[in-house]
């Protein structure tokens, strides 16, 4: 967002970020074996193409550096307030601007704000009986020490998702033990990873379109795989045939392979390509446990079947609170109206983007825009266009706020959830996509192209739009 304000000529923006550096999940999930499930050509800006990459699929530290790289070249710098937490925004109508309130202490007035914080960014803790009184280690994989040694310890990764089929083949020949506890069995692929040889990156660096085009190979492959998501689940077979044969041939113990296969459609929770989870699984230091846990002890994990297990490690890669979204902060719109109580029966947009009763307020990675498929990039990239054609509306017509019509959102989120309805999401399962009411909140159900298409332009009809000459401002207030 911020370097699409400066290439439009908009020099008068702050980005406030609480960390001490940009990256966002990046910068925080620095667990062993942080990496991308994303191909490294498609996550990444589609201006900014990056010639040296090192792997099909980037790292966290190749990803970190690349946005750094972003930041310094586009001259962000001058604008980041870094360690700035912001806790509260008001929108004041007579004005039209929002007040943030920041800490450490201090207040922004802005004609618009734009949240970005993101949907993997509130660590989900699991609510197990004795957490709190363990006297080990106990983290989530968001919240990485890396000092940490496991050397000779007994370590615990409760979980099986995408973070932990990550870390469980990265820490298991450090472990004296590994302890992996399991509540349901992921849909598991190989990773068609690989490094990118010198030749192909000095390619890349010399023929520029040479990577475009392989960007573009990239993308129309997986935008292929949204047919089988919400067009035609059926298909979805075919990729479970392929993931059974992969554990078949992965996995020669009987016992153990029958632990790892699921029990739900393919596709209804995320589907985790990797290499390295099955022979990890296989070491004789590691255990998969698939018994529920019943109770941390002060040095232990007591699972249902009444087995204690001593750890001296726990880690939590228990995923995050994606569904259950909230405000990013205490945001209050018109009329001191909520974004908190409004979405409480469950979050939702327009377009992601604006919400009615929350004039000049826009998200980037808000509601339903996430992907089971393809890079979110792409959406972000889709968004941050469409808000630039809203800011540059403001500018040249004079526009105090714009807020979308309460209607057009009731109707596009009405046809939302009628899509989800027949997507392989709603397939019965039980997944971070889907609040505790079982509604969907996180994912785009279509194709990304379709999604750009929606925000190529500016539908200002779908707008309310207020001009600077609408109502008296008032006094001039000090800032």
């Amino acid at each position: 967002m911020g370097i699409r304000l400066k290439r439009a000529g908009i020099d008068d923006f702050v980005i406030c970020d609480e960390g001490d550096d940009v990256g966002g999940t990046w910068r925080d999930n620095r667990y062993p074996g942080a990496a991308c499930d994303v191909p490294s050509h498609l996550y990444s800006f589609s201006f900014e193409p990056n010639p040296e990459w090192t792997r099909a699929y980037a790292n966290q530290r190749e990803i970190q550096a690349y946005l750094v790289h972003c930041v310094d070249k586009f001259q962000l710098r001058p604008h980041l307030r870094l360690g700035t937490k912001v806790r509260s925004a008001t929108f004041v109508e007579r004005r039209g601007t929002y007040v943030l309130e920041t800490d450490p202490g201090g207040s922004i007035h802005a004609r618009v704000l734009v949240a970005a914080c993101g949907g993997l960014s509130r660590p989900c803790i699991p609510d197990i009986a004795g957490l709190d009184d363990f006297e080990g280690t106990a983290m989530h994989s968001a919240r990485w020490n890396p000092g940490l040694s496991l050397e000779g310890k007994t370590v615990a990764v409760i979980g099986t998702g995408a973070s932990a089929i990550q870390i469980v083949p990265a820490i298991a020949p450090h472990a004296a033990r590994l302890y992996v506890f399991q509540r349901t069995p992921p849909w598991i692929l190989p990773k068609p990873d690989g490094p990118i040889s010198r030749w192909k990156r000095r390619a890349f660096r010399r023929l520029p379109p040479l990577q475009r085009l392989a960007r573009a190979a990239i993308y129309w492959r997986t935008e292929l795989l949204a047919t089988a998501f919400v067009y035609l689940p059926g298909l979805l077979t075919i990729g479970e045939r392929v993931a059974e044969r992969y554990l078949r041939r992965s996995v020669t113990d009987p016992s153990l392979r029958a632990k790892l296969v699921p029990s739900y459609s393919m596709g209804c929770k995320r589907i985790l390509p990797s290499n390295d989870y099955y022979p990890a699984l296989q070491r004789p230091n590691v255990d998969l446990v698939v018994e529920g846990i019943d109770t941390v002890r002060r040095q232990s994990i007591v699972t249902l079947d009444g087995k204690e297990r001593p750890v001296d490690i726990i880690v939590l890669a228990t995923g995050f609170r994606a569904a259950e979204q909230v405000a990013p902060f205490e945001i209050s719109g018109r009329e001191g109206l909520r974004l908190d109580e409004v979405w409480r029966q469950g979050a939702e947009a327009y377009l992601g983007t604006t919400i009615h009763g929350f004039p000049n307020f826009f998200m980037l990675v808000g509601p339903n825009t996430g992907l089971g498929h393809s890079s979110l990039v792409f959406m972000i990239e889709s968004q941050v266009h469409y808000v630039l054609g809203m800011i540059r509306r403001m500018q040249t017509s004079h526009l105090r706020s714009v807020e979308v019509r309460r209607d057009e959102q009731v109707r596009y989120n009405g046809d939302l959830a009628a899509r989800l309805r027949k997507t392989v999401w709603a397939s019965g399962c039980s997944s971070w996509y889907l609040t505790r009411d079982g509604k969907n909140t996180t994912l785009w159900p279509g194709f990304t192209f379709e999604f750009w298409l929606r925000t190529r332009r500016f539908d200002a009809q779908r707008y309310e739009l207020q001009s600077e000459s609408a109502a008296n401002p008032g006094p001039a207030e000090s800032e």
